[in-house]
């Protein structure tokens, strides 16, 4: 079985390559389907999982998934429940054995024993802007400025569910096989420069 987890500055086109490499070799794709079964196991609405994740998680202290719990149910916050949801998805994904991507969800840590191959993709300031306006609802009309607020906040967010899961930052180089910068190019032209990469991995990981 091969993985490949993605993590994405928002508005790099992180989503885009993942949808083309499962294309191009035929994995399985996961990204939003996550929240939903992250919902259904932690008995929350799937809205409620979704302005979670959106605002970023706070559990209070560093949640270490690779041993056991040892905090009473009890003093859970709603915040330690979804990651907790979460993460027994993100491991029934792992375990129906089938190759697969995985967009954000930390999954690179939740499944480090799987050995996944794992991208960070990201760009510049400017970019990231333009992708965003050029993939709006016509009947969203921000300012670049509200756009480059919005995309830093999410990726603030982003990088706080990070914290509560590992000890090493997001976005760290360290923490990934491939940082793709998508700054001058578009995802089209990278997803088979990184699948080729990817197939690289898979055929020496374990030699």
């Amino acid at each position: 079985m091969k993985i490949i987890t993605i993590s994405r500055e928002f508005g790099s086109g992180g989503r885009e390559i993942g949808k083309r490499l499962a294309d191009i070799l035929g994995f399985d794709y996961y990204d939003r389907e996550i929240l939903s079964e992250v919902a259904k196991v932690g008995n929350f609405h799937e809205d409620f999982v979704e302005e979670v994740a959106e605002k970023g998680y706070d559990s209070g202290y560093t949640l270490t998934f690779a041993r056991t719990f040892y905090y009473s149910e009890a003093t859970w916050s709603n915040s330690t429940r979804i990651l907790l949801a979460e993460n027994t998805v993100l491991k029934k994904i792992a375990e129906k054995g089938r190759d697969c991507i995985i967009v954000g969800r930390c999954a690179d840590v939740v499944l480090k024993d799987y050995k996944p191959f794992n991208l960070f993709v990201y760009a510049d300031m400017e970019s990231k802007v333009a992708r965003c306006k050029s993939r709006a609802d016509a009947s969203e009309e921000l300012s670049d400025k509200k756009l480059a607020k919005k995309i830093k906040t999410i990726d603030k967010n982003r990088a706080r569910h990070r914290e509560v899961v590992s000890h090493i930052k997001w976005g760290a180089k360290e923490a990934y096989h491939l940082c793709v910068n998508t700054t001058d190019v578009e995802p089209k032209e990278i997803a088979p420069i990184v699948a080729t990469y990817a197939n690289y991995y898979f055929e020496n990981i374990n030699k």
